[in-house]
C-alpha cells in the first residue's frame, strides 16, 4: 500500500484541485461540453428553450475509476500472555490475528454509487476506512488506485471527503450557518475575496439538498428542537461536498432514518454521483426504492466477498445458486437473510464465496453486468490529465461566476498548500464560530460565573480577616487549599463542551479543513472573556482576605518562637536569637523571612531563579507529585505547622502571590 503517486503530481496539478469548480475552461482549452454539470440555476429558472423539466442536465463525464485489488487487513488479538512470540497455548502471532478484510477486490466509477452491504460485523465500515486511508497502512495489504495510479494520503485528502455515520454538528448553528462555515474552511482561496460567491454556492447547495425550508433552523439536540433526522443527515453530507470532492465516502448514511428520509438521502447521493463524483457508501439493508438508485453492490461476509456486481444481476446470481428470489421481493433483504443463515452453520459461507468466484467468470454474468452498468472501459486519461480536465467540468453546485482561463493559468502556477486557506483566515473563522456558539448558550456562562461568585462569597465569609497568630496561619493553609481547588474544579466545566467538539474537530481536521494550531488558539480566544471575568470577580472577593498587604499571609521568622518558652522574650531578643541561628545554620533569614513557605524554603532546597511562570508549572505539577512530595524528607523538614502536603503546596502559592 505504499503510495507512489506523490511525486507524479506537481504543484500545478495539486493547485488545480484547489481551484476545481471555479474555472470554466481547462488550461488546455478543452471545452466543458464533455463534462457532467449539475446546473441548479437552469433547473430552477428553466431550460434554454423555456421549458422547466426540473431534471438534472447531464453530459458525458470524464471518468475517474477507483479500483482496489486484493485488500487484506488484519489486527492482532489481545493476548493474556506477555510473550510476543507464542501464547500460553503455543499459538503463534499469525494464528492469533483477526482478519477483518480478506482479498477484497472491485472498482467504483465516476457517475455511479457503489454500495457495500453485509450483516453486522461483515467489514463494511472497515472497507470504507481502508479505501479512505483511515487505517494504518502497515497492516493493510493490497492496492488502491485511481485511474491506475496509486494514491498517497496527501493527494487522497484533497481528492476525497468522508461522511461519518454519526451526525457531528454544532447544535446551536442553523443549517445555512453550518454550510457557510464549511464553505469558508474548504473552498479555495480563489473564492476568498468574494463573500457573495461563497454565499451563492451555499444557497445552491441548500437547494440541491432540499433544505430550503430548514435553512434558518438550528441543528438542535436533546434540549433544543431543531431539524429532523433526515435533514440533519443531509447537512452532514453537504458540509463534506461543499468543495466538490472527486471521491465521496459515506459510512451508513441511512442509518437511523425512516424509509422516506433514507430514500431522499440516497437520491441526493445519486445527484452527486451524476455530477461527476465517485460515491462509495456502506448501507445495512436498503429498501426496494433505494436499490433502484444504486449502480454496484458489494456483499461482504466476515471480511470476504460474497457478491460483486450490479443489482440487476443479483436475482440471476441466487437463481443459479439454487436460492431463487421471488418476484416482487427485495433481493437484498433475501440475500442478507441467506448470508446470516449460512453464518450460523458450521460450514459458513465458504461454498457461497467459491460459487461467487466461479460465477464472476461466466460469460453470462459479465454480459448482464455490462448491460446494467455499461462496459468496464478504462479511462483514456491518466490521473494527472483527468484532474487537469476536471477543473473545467463544471460545478457540483452553481450560483457563482466562473473565472477565465487566464486566471486559471495563474492559479495553477502558484504554490499549493495542504489547506485551502492561510492560518490567519482559519483562526478568524474558527473564532467567529466559537463566539456564535458561546453567545447562543448563555446558560453555561451564567452557571459557571454564578458558581465562582457564590463559592468566593462563602470562603470570604468563613475565613474573614484572619490574623497573624499561629492559629490564623494554619487557617490560611486551609483557605488557600480550598480556594485553589475551587478554581481547578470550575475549570472542569469546559470538559463536556470539549467532549462534544472533539469528534467534530477530528472530522474536520481529517481532511485538512483547518490546522490544529488555529483551532487551539481560537479556543483560547473564545474562552478568555468568560474565564477572565469569572477569575477577576473571584480575585476581587478574595482580595479582602489579605487586608492592605496581601504579602503578609504566612508565618514570619520571629513567629516560630510562638508557643514556646522563648515566645515570652522581648521581640528584640527574639530577633537576636534568630540572627544567631541564621549564622550557625548558614541560612540567610531574619525576622521578616517566611519560614514555612516562600522563596527562602526554595533556596534552602537549592531551588534558585524560579520565576513566576515556573511557579505556575510547579503548581500544576504538584497535583501529580502530591503523594511522593508529602513523604519527601526535604518537605518534611520544611514543614513546621499544619499538614506536610498542605504546606508543601502553599509555598508554591506564596510565590505566585508574592
Amino acid at each position: 500500500m505504499e503510495g507512489s503517486a506523490g511525486d507524479k503530481f506537481d504543484v500545478a496539478t495539486l493547485d488545480q484541485l484547489r481551484s476545481r469548480g471555479s474555472v470554466s475552461m481547462a488550461t488546455s482549452g478543452v471545452d466543458t461540453s464533455r463534462d457532467h454539470v449539475v446546473d441548479m440555476q437552469a433547473t430552477a429558472d428553466g431550460n434554454a428553450d423555456g421549458s422547466t423539466t426540473g431534471e438534472l442536465i447531464c453530459r458525458p463525464a470524464i471518468h475517474f475509476v477507483l479500483a482496489f485489488h486484493d485488500l487484506t487487513y488484519s489486527v492482532r488479538r489481545p493476548s493474556r500472555s506477555f510473550n510476543r512470540g507464542r501464547g500460553d497455548d503455543g499459538t503463534t502471532d499469525a494464528v492469533r490475528r483477526n482478519t477483518l478484510l480478506d482479498g477484497i477486490s472491485g472498482e467504483a466509477r465516476e457517475g455511479e454509487i457503489m454500495a457495500v452491504l453485509g450483516p453486522s460485523g461483515a467489514g463494511k465500515s472497515t472497507l470504507i476506512d481502508a479505501l479512505a486511508s483511515r487505517i494504518q497502512r502497515e497492516s493493510l495489504r493490497g492496492a488502491v488506485t485511481l485511474n491506475g495510479d496509486a494514491l498517497d494520503s496527501r493527494l487522497l485528502r484533497i481528492l476525497s471527503a468522508y461522511v461519518m455515520q454519526d451526525d457531528l454538528l454544532y447544535p446551536m448553528l442553523t443549517v445555512a450557518e453550518t454550510l457557510m462555515y464549511s464553505a469558508e474552511f474548504r473552498l479555495p482561496r480563489s473564492l476568498s475575496t468574494s463573500k457573495n460567491k461563497k454565499r451563492s454556492r451555499v444557497q445552491a447547495l441548500i437547494d440541491q439538498l432540499g433544505l430550503r425550508a430548514a435553512a434558518n433552523t438550528i441543528i438542535g439536540d436533546e434540549g433544543h428542537r431543531g431539524v429532523s433526522g433526515g435533514e440533519r443527515r443531509r447537512v452532514s453530507i453537504g458540509i463534506d461536498i461543499i468543495h466538490d470532492p472527486i471521491i465521496l465516502f459515506l459510512d451508513e448514511p441511512t442509518s437511523g432514518l425512516d424509509s422516506t428520509s433514507a430514500f431522499m438521502v440516497v437520491r441526493v447521493l445519486q445527484c452527486i454521483a451524476q455530477s461527476g463524483s465517485v460515491v462509495i457508501m456502506s448501507i445495512h439493508q436498503p429498501s426496494y426504492r433505494i436499490l433502484g438508485l444504486l449502480d454496484r453492490l458489494l456483499f461482504l461476509s466476515k471480511g470476504r466477498t460474497v457478491y460483486y456486481g450490479p443489482p440487476a444481476s443479483l436475482p440471476l446470481f441466487f437463481s443459479e445458486l439454487g436460492k431463487p428470489i421471488p418476484e416482487g421481493e427485495n433481493p437484498t433483504e433475501l440475500a442478507l437473510d441467506h448470508i446470516r443463515e449460512l453464518d450460523g452453520t458450521h460450514a459458513g459461507t465458504e461454498d457461497l464465496m467459491q460459487f461467487s468466484k466461479s460465477w464472476q467468470d461466466k460469460p453470462l454474468s459479465r454480459a448482464v453486468s455490462a448491460a446494467s452498468t455499461g462496459p468496464l472501459d478504462r479511462p483514456s486519461l491518466s490521473l494527472k490529465e483527468a484532474i487537469s480536465l476536471s477543473v473545467a467540468r463544471g460545478k457540483l453546485v452553481s450560483g457563482m461566476s466562473t473565472t477565465s482561463a487566464a486566471d486559471a493559468e495563474v492559479a495553477a502556477t502558484t504554490e499549493v498548500s495542504a489547506y485551502a486557506n492561510p492560518w490567519w483566515v482559519e483562526l478568524w473563522v474558527l473564532t467567529r464560530r466559537g463566539f456564535t456558539n458561546t453567545m447562543r448558550t448563555p446558560e453555561l456562562f451564567q452557571i459557571q460565573f454564578g458558581a465562582v461568585v457564590v463559592t468566593a462569597i462563602i470562603l470570604a465569609t468563613i475565613f474573614w480577616r484572619l490574623d497573624n497568630t499561629p492559629k490564623g496561619v494554619n487557617e490560611r493553609f486551609s483557605f488557600f487549599a480550598i480556594a485553589m481547588s475551587t478554581m481547578f474544579y470550575t475549570s472542569a466545566d469546559a470538559l463536556p463542551v470539549f467532549l462534544i467538539e472533539r469528534y467534530i474537530f477530528l472530522r474536520e481536521t481529517a481532511h485538512n479543513a483547518y490546522r490544529r494550531s488555529s483551532y487551539t488558539l481560537s479556543n483560547v480566544i473564545v474562552a478568555f472573556p468568560t474565564t477572565g471575568s469569572g477569575s477577576t470577580t473571584y480575585e476581587a472577593v478574595m482580595q479582602n482576605e489579605f487586608g492592605a498587604d496581601p504579602g503578609k499571609c504566612f508565618m514570619r521568622g520571629v513567629q516560630m518562637f510562638d508557643g514556646t518558652p522563648m515566645g515570652k522574650l522581648p521581640v528584640d531578643t527574639q530577633v537576636t536569637v534568630l540572627n544567631a541561628m541564621s549564622k550557625s545554620m548558614r541560612i540567610d533569614f531574619n525576622s521578616t523571612s517566611s519560614i514555612t513557605t516562600g522563596t527562602d524554603i526554595l533556596a534552602k532546597q537549592a531551588v534558585d531563579q524560579l520565576g513566576k511562570w515556573g511557579c505556575l508549572w510547579a503548581t500544576v505539577a504538584w497535583g501529580f507529585l502530591f503523594r511522593s512530595s508529602s513523604t519527601s524528607p526535604s518537605c518534611s523538614a520544611a514543614a513546621t505547622n499544619g499538614g506536610e502536603s498542605s504546606q508543601g503546596f502553599i509555598y508554591w502559592v506564596c510565590l505566585c502571590l508574592s
